[in-house]
């Protein structure tokens, strides 16, 4: 399968307005998405949003459909939330500690993930250990198989990190954990929606994600896998009568599936549109995605390396459609002012994002310029354009 990158660039309106480069931060949503979270809050204005609610349930439901479609899960396992943060953390304070424990993680771990290992470290008394990058800037998967032992409780990378272009080997992660029998927890907020990713070949047993990254679904909306061979093992850290149920005054029952990891009230038109996006990037195949993506991004590179003043800093042997570089005396700030007021939208990961990263790197800031299937040939040109050149 090919991207017909013309009708793609016709369902997105923002690609009349802006060269966005910003798809890892927040992806420009095509029109049906739009569409479909405004035609359901034209229903709540006219009949009200329980109503509303009720009219669409069955759309709702098929929103569990097409996400577990798009990780290769059952639809029970699937739970939706507001946001990859809310997702992970769901997963990740639904573990259980004791002093000892311990937490094997990836030198790129994006910050509010390292903030809640180093809170239960600081609470519970467990270590987290940073697992050592290979030669390309990935996870050792050797240095992590060398580092499993009996205290070992949980195995939590991050699979597309969100500086430095790398794609984690997640697969070979999940081998590991496995052979341990050890929990492994994947935040693939930035994979989702640029590249194929199936939870049984991974073999992570948690897999967190966001709508509104590459898989261009509306703000406000993320999911959580949760595999059924773990999900009785784990109630989350908190409960309503949505997640469990009163069974007597003294008594109550968690949900069976993975909806225990939701709560009642939500965004419901956003839920619809965020399988609406599921379904748009089924429809277009995700390996055609991957293919795409991947293929602007290294030309991307390749342009950006032939520049003098510019130096790209993405790793892996595998990489994704992030590309991240730095412009030779200019802050990286100043350098995404100067594409913005070009009408081209890009990032900055700061050392505050990754500080395991950065800080080995000896990095303050990078531009992050994060390329999608809607983008061109020629608009890799223009960003390369409006550069400073010294």
């Amino acid at each position: 399968m090919t991207i017909d990158v013309g009708r793609v660039r016709a369902d997105t309106p923002g690609c009349e307005h802006v060269v966005h480069f910003n798809n890892a931060g927040s992806s420009l949503p095509p029109r049906q998405v739009t569409d479909a979270v405004v035609d359901h809050l034209r229903l709540e204005e006219r009949i009200g949003g329980y109503e509303a609610a009720a009219a669409a349930l069955d759309r709702s439901e098929r929103v569990y459909d097409a996400l577990a479609g798009l990780v290769g899960a059952d639809r029970d396992e699937i739970a939706l939330v507001e946001n990859a943060t809310r997702a992970w953390d769901m997963a990740f304070y639904s573990l259980s500690w004791k002093p000892g424990d311990r937490i094997l993680t990836s030198r790129a771990e994006y910050a509010s993930n390292a903030i809640a290992f180093l809170q239960t470290a600081r609470r519970y008394g467990v270590q987290v250990d940073v697992v050592p990058d290979d030669a390309t800037g990935a996870l050792s998967v050797d240095a992590l198989r060398d580092m499993i032992d009996e205290r070992v409780k949980l195995i939590a990378v991050t699979h597309v990190p969100t500086q430095g272009g790398l794609v984690n080997p997640a697969a070979d992660i999940g081998a590991v954990a496995r052979e341990a029998g050890v929990t492994y927890l994947l935040d693939a907020c930035q994979s989702i929606g640029q590249m194929r990713v199936d939870v049984r070949e991974i073999g992570c047993d948690l897999l967190s994600a966001t709508g509104r990254k590459f898989l261009r679904g509306p703000r406000g909306t993320g999911f959580l896998y949760c595999s059924r061979r773990l999900l009785d093992r784990l109630e989350p850290p908190f409960l309503d009568l949505h997640a469990a149920t009163w069974t007597s005054a003294e008594t109550y029952e968690v949900r069976r599936d993975a909806r225990r990891f939701e709560n009642w009230e939500g965004y419901v038109a956003g839920k619809i549109g965020l399988g609406v996006a599921a379904g748009y990037a089924l429809d277009l195949g995700l390996d055609a995605i991957e293919e795409r993506v991947t293929g602007l991004a290294e030309a991307l590179r390749g342009r950006l390396a032939a520049l003098p003043a510019v130096t790209v800093h993405d790793r892996g042997a595998r990489r994704c459609g992030i590309v991240t570089f730095t412009v030779d005396g200019h802050d990286s700030r100043d350098v995404a002012a100067r594409l913005s007021a070009a009408k081209i939208n890009v990032s900055v990961s700061a050392a505050t994002s990754a500080r395991w990263d950065f800080e080995a790197r000896g990095l303050p800031s990078l531009v992050r310029s994060s390329v999608h299937y809607y983008n061109t040939e020629d608009e890799l040109d223009r960003l390369c354009e409006a550069l400073p050149t010294a």
